[in-house]
C-alpha cells in the first residue's frame, strides 16, 4: 500500500471539482488500487461529511470507479478560505503527505494564497492551481513571489491539464527516438507549424469565468503555449521536473509575436446565432451572464516565432474557437518540398505533413509517391497509426504526478510569467481595436476571409 495522501480541495462544492478533478481521481485510484487517498472538502456551503460523499461516488461512478470511492475516506469542513482562522482550523493538525488543490475561481485562490502563511502549511504541503495562473505578467509574478515564500517551487503544481493528454506526451517518443524525424525537426526542413484546438461547445454556462478570459487568454495562453514549447524544446537529458521543465521554459523565452506585429499576427471572433448537430445556439452575446461591452473573442489565432537557432523564421500559429461545425484539434508540422524533381517526374511536389490529431489520438504522415496508374505521376498517399487515449486521462495524468510529488507536467513559474508576456502585445493591441472583432456563425468553420486550417 502507498502511504496516503491528504487531498484538501478548496472549492468542494464547485463544477471543476465534480466535472473533472473527481472523475479523474477515481480513474487513478482505479487504476492503481494501491494508492490510498483521503479527501478533506472543503467550501462555505452548509454540507456534511455525507453529502460531500455523495457527490464522489457520484463523480466516481461516471469513470466506473465504485469500488474506488468505498475506499476513500471523506470529510467536509465548511470554511471561508479567505480568512485566516477559517484557514488554520481546516489544515492544522494535518500529517504526512498533503496536496491543496485551489478548485476555486482565480481571484479567490489568489485571495487564499495571500491569507497563508507558512507556518500553517503541513510540512511538505503541495499548492495545486488552476489556470490562469495570474491575469497579466506582473499579477503572475506577484503569485509566484507570495507562493513560493510559503513553499519551495518544487512544491508549487500550476496544472494544465494539456501537459498530460497523451498526444502531448506522445510528441516525445516522436520527435527524440526516430532517427527519420529528429534530425529534421528545424528550420531547416520545416516550413510551418499549427496548434489548432477548435470545439464545438459553446459557452455551456461558463460565462462567469469566459467572459473575463476569452479564447486567446482561455486557451493560447494557458495551454497552446506549453504544446509549443513541447514541440520546440531540446531534447532534455532526462524527462524530469528539473531537464523537462528547463527545456521547456527555455522556449518560451524565445517566443514572441510573429514580426513583432500583433495587429498583422492576430485575428479574433465571436460567434452568433446558429445551429449545432441540430441544436440552436444563441449568439454569444445573448448568453446568460455576458457583458457584450467587453467584446470577448470566441475565436482566436496567433502566429509565433521561436527565435533561436533552431526555428528561427518559421511561423508557429496557434487558434482555438468555440462553436465551431467542424471543430479540429491537431497539431500540423508542414516540411518543405524537395529543392528538385527529376525531369519527367510530374504531379504533386508539396512537402510532406505529419499531422497529430488530438482525440481521438492519431498520428498520420502524407507523403508524395508514384501513382498506381502512372508511375512517373506523383500523388498524395497518408501513412497513419493510432496512438489510443494512454492509460489515463488528461486530468489524471496530471493528478498522478501531483499525489507522486513530481511536478514534471506542472508548469514551472517562470513559464507562467513567460506566457503572459508573450500574448501581452496581443491584448494590448486588442484593447486598442486595432485587429477587428470578427463574427460567425454558430456551426460554421468560422468567419469568411479566415485562411482554412489544416
Amino acid at each position: 500500500m502507498i502511504d496516503a495522501t491528504t487531498l484538501v480541495i478548496l472549492g468542494a462544492g464547485g463544477d471543476l471539482t465534480s466535472r473533472l478533478l473527481l472523475p479523474a481521481l477515481g480513474q487513478l485510484l482505479t487504476r492503481e488500487p494501491a494508492r490510498a487517498v483521503r479527501i478533506i472538502g472543503a467550501d462555505r456551503e452548509e454540507w456534511t461529511d455525507d453529502e460531500l460523499q455523495g457527490v464522489v461516488r457520484t463523480a466516481f461512478a461516471s469513470m466506473g470507479a465504485e469500488e474506488a470511492a468505498a475506499r476513500v475516506e471523506v470529510t467536509y469542513v465548511r470554511t471561508d478560505i479567505t480568512r485566516e482562522d477559517d484557514l488554520r482550523a481546516l489544515l492544522g493538525g494535518l500529517t504526512g503527505q498533503v496536496a491543496i488543490y485551489f478548485a476555486v475561481p482565480p481571484s479567490v485562490a489568489a485571495a487564499c494564497v495571500a491569507t497563508l502563511t507558512p507556518d500553517m502549511l503541513p510540512a511538505g504541503a503541495m499548492l495545486v492551481m488552476e489556470k490562469p495562473f495570474g491575469t497579466d505578467e506582473a499579477s503572475a509574478r506577484e503569485l509566484n513571489r507570495i507562493m513560493t515564500a510559503l513553499v519551495p517551487e518544487s512544491q508549487v503544481f500550476r496544472v494544465d491539464h494539456f501537459l498530460g493528454r497523451s498526444t502531448t506526451l506522445n510528441l516525445l517518443g516522436a520527435r527524440f527516438a526516430n532517427r527519420i524525424l529528429e534530425p529534421l525537426w528545424s528550420a531547416e526542413s520545416i516550413e510551418s507549424i499549427d496548434i489548432v484546438y477548435d470545439e464545438s461547445l459553446a459557452l455551456e454556462g461558463r460565462a462567469g469565468y469566459y467572459d473575463r478570459a476569452g479564447a486567446l487568454v482561455d486557451m493560447i495562453q494557458s495551454h497552446l503555449l506549453q504544446v509549443l514549447a513541447v514541440l520546440a524544446m531540446e531534447e532534455p537529458a532526462a524527462l524530469d521536473e528539473i531537464d523537462f521543465r528547463a527545456a521547456t521554459g527555455a522556449v518560451l523565452r524565445a517566443t514572441t509575436v510573429w514580426g513583432d506585429d500583433p495587429a498583422a499576427s492576430s485575428r479574433r471572433a465571436r460567434y452568433t446565432a446558429g445551429e449545432i448537430d441540430g441544436t440552436a445556439k444563441p449568439s454569444y452575446v445573448d448568453e446568460p451572464g455576458v457583458d457584450p461591452d467587453r467584446r470577448t473573442e470566441t475565436l482566436a489565432e496567433a502566429t509565433f516565432e521561436v527565435r533561436n537557432a533552431r526555428w528561427a523564421g518559421i511561423p508557429f500559429r496557434l487558434r482555438s474557437g468555440k462553436a465551431l461545425g467542424t471543430p479540429a484539434r491537431e497539431i500540423v508540422v508542414r516540411f518543405r518540398p524537395v529543392r528538385h524533381l527529376p525531369k519527367g517526374l510530374t504531379g504533386t511536389s508539396d512537402g510532406a505533413v505529419l499531422r497529430f490529431s488530438l482525440g481521438p489520438d492519431r498520428m498520420s504522415l502524407e507523403l508524395n509517391l508514384n501513382a498506381s496508374q502512372d508511375p512517373f505521376e506523383l500523388e498524395r498517399a497518408t501513412l497513419s497509426a493510432e496512438l489510443g487515449e494512454g492509460a489515463l486521462k488528461a486530468y489524471a495524468e496530471v493528478l498522478s504526478g501531483v499525489l507522486d510529488g513530481d511536478p514534471m507536467l506542472a508548469v514551472r513559474g517562470d513559464a507562467a510569467e513567460e506566457s503572459w508576456r508573450i500574448v501581452a502585445p496581443i491584448l494590448d493591441a486588442w484593447r486598442r481595436e486595432d485587429v477587428p472583432l470578427d463574427d460567425y456563425a454558430a456551426g460554421s468553420s468560422g468567419p469568411e476571409g479566415w485562411p482554412a486550417h489544416g
